[in-house]
């Protein structure tokens, strides 16, 4: 058991240290995870043997339900709003098409079933929102139009509808004989349902009742993110269009120490993508996979030069996207953790596939991250849609936006609900600072346990537009 933990901490620290030396060059984490995980695998350095896809696909989706949550906790819909449609439909008929298209490719150049084939392309069918935000991130690169957001909701949604056409294409050639329609109604209707509630749920809790621990507030966040894609999971819902509807609208939603929220789990989906990734990596043999380069190589160039683009077009065009634009989203379509963790989910659930799966996939998954993302911030250059006047991390609700330097004063009033109450306990809008408190001839500079209490004068610094909603919502004039 000490040698395990002991292995454990190194690969993470290995991976921490080493990624921040591949941020400065764009490429993402995900590429440095995978790699250490190779080096240790079987055929690697270190020679760890794990080839148990049973105990790989329990883990990783557990990991997926973090990783989607942040995905959607983190969304600044506000930013996102205005392109949601277009959005939407990249994140399901993109996904559809670029499936599609990439089946039937596969049945061209792979000596397997028509089905199988279309697997492969279900499998595939989604984009790696880790991946292309942590090279925008890293870069600070946003994008005209608004894209940074249309690739956010894009990637971090269309994960649901890869699932849902795995799971439809395993019921077809498993033979199950399940009812296609009542499968589909059930995965969209449970998993909205339930996403939607429980997150209404939660928020309604959130902002009713005051834990007395502050570290309580991500736990109780945390189980219900879980229970979301349980309990949607359990009844036949869509488990992970569930957990990030649920992501969405807690993230979106005014609700007590919202920063410490995000903080917290964007740690937990670092740690959950850091297992991921090296579990993933662990569970490959580099000697299968130069036997499937050839074949892997001829999907990943169609999939990156004529499916993606072609489901691009056929939707973006009707809303007189920009051509550039197109062709930039285009080459955005990286594959990650999602399809390979999909991948083991089809070779647990069928055995005797004619194709290696799992390796093709997670060929095309490394080929995407080290040639599309590391050339990501290239390409937008070239096709000059980087945008100087705005921050990409404004796309994302752990952006903290620019002070006013204008100081405001605000008196606590008899009836004011933050008297008795901590500043980490008071619901202080985002983006308002108290800098200083009045008290009678005492000024005090406040910390998070400094207690709030009547004919206090609250001195802020913050947005002027955080701060007159907060003068509206106490009816100050």
């Amino acid at each position: 058991m000490t040698f395990y933990l002991i292995l454990f901490a190194l690969v993470v620290l290995v991976c921490v240290t080493s990624s921040k030396l591949l941020y400065r060059f764009g490429v993402p984490a995900l590429l440095i995870f995978l790699v250490l995980g190779m080096l240790s695998g079987s055929d690697g350095i270190i020679g760890i043997q794990f080839n148990d896809y049973n105990m790989a696909e329990k883990a990783c989706s557990l990991a997926l339900v973090f990783i989607m949550f942040y995905g959607g906790f983190g969304t600044n819909w506000k930013m996102a709003k205005p392109i949601a449609p277009q959005a939407i439909l990249m994140s399901t008929l993109g996904v559809l098409l670029t499936a599609v298209l990439t089946g039937l490719f596969s049945y061209l150049v792979l000596e397997a079933t028509l089905l199988e084939s279309l697997l492969l392309g279900a499998v595939v069918g989604s984009t790696d929102a880790a991946s292309v935000f942590s090279i925008l991130r890293s870069r600070k690169l946003d994008l005209k139009g608004g894209l940074s957001s249309l690739l956010e909701v894009e990637s971090g949604s269309n994960d649901p509808c890869a699932y849902m056409m795995t799971m439809i294409l395993l019921t077809f050639i498993t033979g199950q004989g399940e009812n296609i329609i009542l499968m589909l109604f059930k995965q969209v209707g449970f998993g909205l349902l339930i996403g939607f509630g429980l997150a209404k749920l939660a928020v309604f809790l959130l902002k009713r009742f005051r834990l007395e621990i502050e570290g309580l507030y991500p736990i109780f966040v945390m189980a219900i993110a879980v229970l979301s894609y349980a309990l949607s999971d359990f009844t036949g819902g869509n488990g992970y269009l569930s957990v990030y509807l649920t992501g969405i609208i807690i993230g979106n939603s005014k609700i007590p120490h919202k920063k410490s929220l995000v903080r917290f789990f964007d740690g937990i989906s670092w740690i959950m993508q850091i297992m991921l990734f090296f579990m993933l990596g662990l569970l490959s043999f580099p000697s299968q996979l130069q036997l499937i380069t050839g074949t892997g190589l001829l999907i990943a160039l169609f999939m990156l030069f004529v499916a993606r683009p072609a489901a691009t077009f056929a939707i973006l065009s009707w809303f007189k996207v920009p051509v550039k634009q197109q062709l930039f989203v285009s080459w955005v379509g990286l594959r990650g953790a999602a399809s390979i963790v999909f991948a083991i989910m089809a070779i647990t659930r069928v055995s005797g596939l004619g194709t290696d799966i799992f390796h093709i996939v997670f060929f095309i998954a490394l080929f995407s991250v080290a040639v599309q993302g590391s050339l990501l911030p290239l390409v937008a250059k070239k096709l000059d849609l980087v945008d100087t006047s705005e921050s990409v991390l404004k796309t994302f609700n752990d952006y903290e936006e620019e002070l006013s330097g204008k100081l405001t004063e605000m008196v606590l009033n008899t009836g004011n609900p933050w008297i008795g109450q901590t500043l980490l306990e008071a619901n202080i809008p985002e983006g308002i600072l108290i800098v200083m408190i009045k008290r009678g001839k005492e000024t005090i500079v406040p910390n998070g346990s400094t207690e709030l209490c009547p004919g206090d004068i609250l001195v802020m610094n913050g947005a002027d537009t955080a701060v007159q909603e907060l003068f509206e919502q106490f009816s100050f004039q």
